[in-house]
């Protein structure tokens, strides 16, 4: 399945690249902030941990095509982690849930299709996003929740990868949408996306069995999500600035109209 998406991704860049002329690229730099979670199984009591950061760089290649819109990659940094219950079984009201926090910090790349519609005389552009991620572990630290003569203690420390335990790449995917205000050969951007993941954080109990900073942590699926929301500023290359498709018929009435007018 990874190889697929892979290859099927590969190829449209090529066919994209190797297009018409009236192509457009951007390049621009973008940050924010969002919300990281986890999905496990079996079902673990989780809590999703807000104010997590990314930024990065991002390339778009526009096509003249109408259909096919865009493409393009992020190289991003991005907050991920999860925040799991560890004493479920031996109290009965959630308030007195003590929690284990992981946070890691990933390099990441997206690589992205996005389609789009000009609206407003080229002054504004709306459009969607749909692609897969590739992403590495940088590292990564923990925060746990402990009671000491009743009352609640929090220990905090690195978090060490492990090969025989963690996961250091993983894979997913990623959809949103945004809107860009169009100036000249600047846009303006502001975008939401959410990363699904595949891959797990945790390796398969089967391979691995053992406890994570003195609780057992042994899921079957561990994988991790991100929702981020973020705004960027691109610069577009053409001479021309922002250009929407236009029907071949038109552009060639245009062109006489122009050569008459010479």
């Amino acid at each position: 399945m990874k190889k697929r998406i892979t290859y099927a991704v590969c190829s449209l860049l090529f066919m994209l690249l190797a297009g018409p002329t009236m192509a457009q690229h951007t390049f621009g730099v973008y940050g924010g902030g969002g919300m990281a979670s986890g999905r496990f199984e079996p079902t673990q009591e989780t809590k999703p941990i807000w104010g997590t950061l990314t930024f990065g760089g991002s390339w778009r290649y526009y096509s003249s095509q109408r259909i096919v819109g865009g493409v393009g990659a992020d190289l991003e940094f991005i907050q991920r982690g999860f925040r799991m219950a560890t004493n479920t079984s031996r109290v009965d009201d959630p308030k007195d849930y003590l929690y284990y926090t992981r946070h890691i910090n990933s390099l990441s790349l997206p690589i992205v299709w996005q389609p789009h519609a000009y609206m407003f005389n080229h002054r504004l552009r709306i459009y969607g996003e749909a692609g897969v991620t590739f992403s590495y572990n940088l590292s990564s630290n923990y925060e746990m929740e402990q009671l000491v003569d009743g009352q609640k203690s929090i220990v905090k420390g690195d978090y060490t990868f492990m090969t025989v335990r963690d996961n250091r790449w993983s894979y997913g995917l990623c959809g949103g949408g945004g809107i860009a205000v169009l100036i000249n050969r600047m846009e303006l951007t502001a975008r939401a996306r959410y990363y699904f993941g595949y891959s797990d954080i945790l390796r398969n109990r089967n391979k691995y069995y053992g406890t994570i900073e003195n609780f057992t942590l042994t899921p079957l699926r561990s994988p991790l999500d991100n929702l981020t929301i973020t705004i960027g500023l691109m610069y577009r290359f053409n001479k021309e600035g922002f250009e929407s498709w236009k029907p071949r018929r038109k552009r060639e009435k245009n062109r006489e109209v122009f050569e008459f007018a010479q």
